[in-house]
């Protein structure tokens, strides 16, 4: 599936450079202790936490951060009750947004998440309302540089391995996989010795919205407000943005 959310590749270069240590941590915990209530606190026997746990390491979460986190998933230490769910909505120029959330108060927290769409120029919307836009797929980057493979050979490396389709973004294959074919594609990776830089599974745009200029602004300023909140876990929206629109907006 080529040519998935350019806020995805931005998504990635920001929390590479993110310096605010406490919010990732704090984030990436939650995700832990919802994998861990899910399927268990065996990372080998369940994907979500194994994949967290991944996020966490290369984040540089501390080790007795992950085991307290998977503790109070299983219930072995007390905590507060988290709540999965999805908001939905629309940002500048039609753009469909999905938000993962996790929340210890569903009432505070979408209150909060429709007052960020309002003041950014989109509205929070209806259970449903953008879902239909996109797909659940298993997503794999790879550094080109530290691969080793030239694009041919990468390719032909995911498809063998179970992968469905891959692009180039940004110096990083991008290699897309049936939700559940993540971990053995994954797995094939690593036996064969190839840097995975990130493996999880995502939302990805069935097609993709143009915005340039001042609305492209105002789409990366929702984004980002959205992603700055303490509850929101991921932020999936359809938009694209020029590269030499982006660029502009960078300096």
């Amino acid at each position: 599936m080529a040519g998935h959310s350019k806020w995805a590749n931005i998504r990635h270069k920001k929390a590479r450079m993110d310096a605010r240590k406490g919010k990732i941590f704090s984030k990436i915990a939650k995700e832990i202790i919802a994998a861990a209530r899910e399927g268990g606190g065996n990372p080998d026997n369940n994907l979500r936490l194994r994949l967290a746990i991944e996020k966490a390491r290369a984040n540089d979460v501390p080790n007795e951060n992950i085991e307290r986190a998977i503790k109070r998933g299983t219930g072995e230490l007390g905590g507060v009750e988290l709540e999965e769910t999805v908001y939905e909505g629309y940002g500048p120029g039609g753009v469909a947004v999905m938000l993962e959330i996790l929340t210890d108060n569903r009432n505070r927290t979408a209150a909060e998440i429709r007052h960020i769409f309002s003041k950014n120029g989109g509205n929070l919307g209806e259970s449903g309302c953008v879902a239909w836009m996109f797909v659940k797929k298993g997503l794999i980057r790879v550094e080109v540089e530290r691969s080793g493979l030239d694009e041919d050979q990468m390719l032909e490396v995911a498809l063998e391995a179970g992968a469905e389709d891959m692009t180039m973004e940004d110096d990083v294959y991008e290699i897309t996989t049936d939700p559940q074919d993540l971990a053995s594609v994954h797995q094939e990776f690593m036996d064969r010795g190839i840097p995975v830089e990130a493996a999880e599974v995502t939302m990805i745009p069935k097609s993709t919205v143009s915005v340039h200029g001042e609305e492209a602004k105002k789409v990366l300023k929702l984004m980002d407000a959205l992603e700055e909140h303490d509850d929101v876990q991921n932020v999936y929206a359809n938009f694209d943005i020029p590269d030499e629109v982006l660029a502009s907006l960078e300096q």
